[in-house]
This record gives C-alpha cells, sequence and structure tokens, in this order.
C-alpha cells in the first residue's frame, strides 16, 4: 500500500527583487522533491501572479543555498 502525503496551502512569501533603480516585490515559492522519503532536488523560484513568469525582471528559477548540519 502506497502512503500520499499532500502539503497545506501556504501563502508564498515576498522578495524585494532590484534590476536597476526601483525594487519589486516577487512571490517566493521554494520546494523539495523528493523520492522514497529522502530529499532529491530543492528549488526555488520568484515570480508574480499565478504562475513563474521568465520575462518578469528578476523573475524565474533562482538559487537555494543549504548549509550542512
Amino acid at each position: 500500500m502506497n502512503t500520499y502525503y499532500a502539503q497545506a496551502l501556504v501563502a508564498p512569501s515576498e522578495r524585494n527583487v532590484a534590476d536597476t533603480l526601483t525594487a519589486t516585490a516577487l512571490k517566493a515559492d521554494v520546494r523539495n522533491y523528493t523520492y522514497a522519503g529522502v530529499v532529491k532536488l530543492i528549488a526555488a523560484r520568484l515570480y508574480q501572479g499565478q504562475t513563474t513568469n521568465f520575462r518578469t525582471p528578476g523573475g524565474g528559477f533562482a538559487p537555494v543555498f543549504t548549509q550542512a548540519p
């Protein structure tokens, strides 16, 4: 029998991104992709609206920095 886990809805945080002299507030979304209970990939994106928009200055995928335990 497989077990399925679902996360409750969590509102995205916001980050200020400055591409020139003005700062733009973009939503931030961090995701952990797992398989067999082990995190395989961590990804982040910065966006406006409902979906990732690669045309928004400063938007798109973002680096995720981790720290060893």
